[in-house]
């Protein structure tokens, strides 16, 4: 909630009264930088924020405007900025922004190297006036060239962390709606059960538990039919125990790449303590 209220602040202030920042005497901010373990609805903010404030969306994914032709990648970026000023107030999103702007030093490719410079370039020449707001997602934001993250470029950074209790309970919720639930089924005790999950982690934990319930039919349902009985339709419900036995499946993905090495190591290993190996 309080990520959402300063992505407000710092999109929606300066699209829908840019007035404010005039009277005050003061430039509005130019990009915002969100980042952030995958998952954890970066994408999803900045098109809702797009949604709410009626602007023009144009979404940049880095790797996509990469191309082998010399100077094709520039253009592309320049025509992406030049489409979003026709069409103010508008946000340009640019996902993954560490694929396609890494530190200058460290990268050996000339065309990171171009695009880097390019991509300053249109952020420095971006009017005042011109109702565009720059948003980058970025798993690493200590990969991206440090020139992009000073005042005047992307000079907001917000983290979009892994959600707290309430947060997740809230996204369960949001996930279950259409959902048919058992009674028995506490979106509460599960959002205390998922510590560390995020959003992309939550949705698929519900889709693992409708899985759980639709194979619990799977013997009375021919698939060779064109339809299925609707006696067995309306049984079926996303009971309690398939969500247990979905968590017990799935990990949460900031854990995935974690391996916990479990010591080989017997009483007969450890010195002395003699009464207490009785």
């Amino acid at each position: 909630r309080k990520q959402m209220a300063q992505i407000r602040e710092l999109v929606e202030l300066p699209l829908r009264h840019p007035q404010l920042f005039k009277s005050i005497g003061v430039k509005p901010p130019k990009g915002i930088l969100l980042y952030g373990p995958p998952g954890s609805g970066k994408t999803l903010i900045a098109r809702a924020v797009a949604n709410e404030t009626g602007a023009f969306f144009f979404c940049i994914n880095g790797p996509e405007i990469m191309s082998k032709l010399a100077g094709e990648s520039e253009s592309n970026l320049r025509k992406a900025f030049e489409e979003a000023e026709k069409n103010a107030p508008s946000i340009i999103f640019i996902d993954e922004i560490d694929s396609i702007a890494p530190k200058r030093e460290k990268t050996n490719g000339e065309v990171e190297r171009r695009i880097v410079s390019q991509l300053l370039t249109l952020m420095d020449g971006l009017k005042s006036r011109a109702h565009v707001i720059v948003m980058g997602a970025t798993n690493r934001p200590n990969s991206i060239d440090p020139a992009l993250r000073r005042f005047g470029r992307f000079d907001r950074e917000i983290d979009i962390g892994v959600p707290d209790e309430i947060g997740r309970l809230e996204v369960l919720r949001i996930h279950t709606k259409n959902m048919k639930l058992a009674e028995d089924v506490d979106l509460e005790r599960i959002s205390k059960d998922t510590h560390g999950y995020v959003g992309a982690d939550l949705a698929a934990l519900c889709t693992e538990a409708a899985l759980q319930c639709i194979r619990e039919k799977m013997d009375v349902i021919d698939l060779e039919d064109d339809s299925i009985d609707a006696e067995i339709l309306n049984s079926m419900a996303v009971s309690n125990e398939h969500y247990q036995t979905a968590l017990g499946n799935s990990n949460p993905s900031a854990l995935r790449e974690t391996v916990v090495e479990v010591p080989n190591v017997s009483w007969e290993d450890i010195g002395g303590l003699e009464n207490v190996k009785r």
